[in-house]
């Protein structure tokens, strides 16, 4: 944890010495949440960039009840950023993709208003096999797309890119971490989570999504130490709940090649 820890906090401040100005993206779970942590234990207690959710208006009530707690207890500089229809979407796209590529669409108007250099971005390789081809730092073109043949090489870690004009990066400061990893920082560190994690009547949430496109899954996990020793003997993928990803292999390719998180 320590190393994991260290590591992160490092990718963090040089990321933000080098890219400023940044954001970073928060979407109330556990990963994202971890990650202001981070932020704040590397920058003496405060976040120094604007935090955004892109909101598509369809997130569970305790989600919106947990952001706002934790905006004014950690003195966050929040933004929410309300995500386009899917009429704006591709509309090739299935019915699922298409209402959480959305978000897509938010941070696009986002990064053409704030100018963004860099966006800090609380995913895992481990999560999804698409997300096992990202860099630390990871360029994005102009209208935002990733093109997972022109990405940078590695060395020792990670390497710090040089933006393309009109262009940005995504600093994935968590992509080495697992999700028992940030389940034990969590608890580590007694970090606040949304209380749908935990279970309740035999269910709990394992991967927050918007509720048009995420499902609980059958569950007796009702505390950190038991949603831990879950994870260590469970076969089930953690986006099991996630709907948009059963509809067709490509889908969340496609999604994460347009700009998605």
């Amino acid at each position: 944890m320590d190393r994991l820890e260290g590591e992160a906090i490092s990718i963090v401040r040089d990321a933000y010495r080098l890219f400023a100005p940044c954001s970073v993206l928060w979407s109330m779970g556990k990963d994202s949440t971890a990650l202001l942590w981070l932020m704040r234990k590397a920058f003496l207690g405060v976040v120094p960039m604007p935090v955004v959710l892109l909101d598509t208006g369809m997130e569970l009530p305790e989600v919106y009840a947990f952001r706002d707690r934790i905006a004014r207890e950690w003195n966050l500089d929040l933004r929410v950023e309300a995500c386009p229809p899917e009429e704006s979407c591709d509309q090739s796209l299935p019915p699922q993709a298409r209402a959480a590529a959305r978000k897509t669409e938010g941070l696009r108007a986002l990064l053409a208003r704030q100018g963004d250099r860099a966006v800090f971005v609380g995913i895992r390789r481990d999560e999804q096999a698409t997300r096992a081809k990202e860099r630390v730092v990871s360029p994005r073109s102009f209208d935002g797309g990733w093109n997972v043949r022109e990405q940078p090489p590695e060395f020792w870690g990670y390497t710090l890119t040089e933006i393309r004009h009109g262009g940005h990066v995504r600093v994935h400061p968590l992509l080495a971490w697992t999700e028992l990893d940030v389940w034990r920082y969590t608890k580590r560190e007694g970090i606040p989570i949304v209380s749908l994690y935990l279970a309740r009547d035999g269910m709990r949430y394992r991967s927050l999504g918007e509720k048009n496109i995420t499902l609980p899954i059958a569950s007796c996990a009702s505390t950190i130490d038991e949603i831990i020793e879950e994870l260590a003997t469970t076969l089930e993928p953690e986006r099991a709940g996630r709907t948009m990803d059963h509809e067709t292999e490509a889908s969340f390719e496609r999604l994460r090649a347009g700009g998605y998180m």
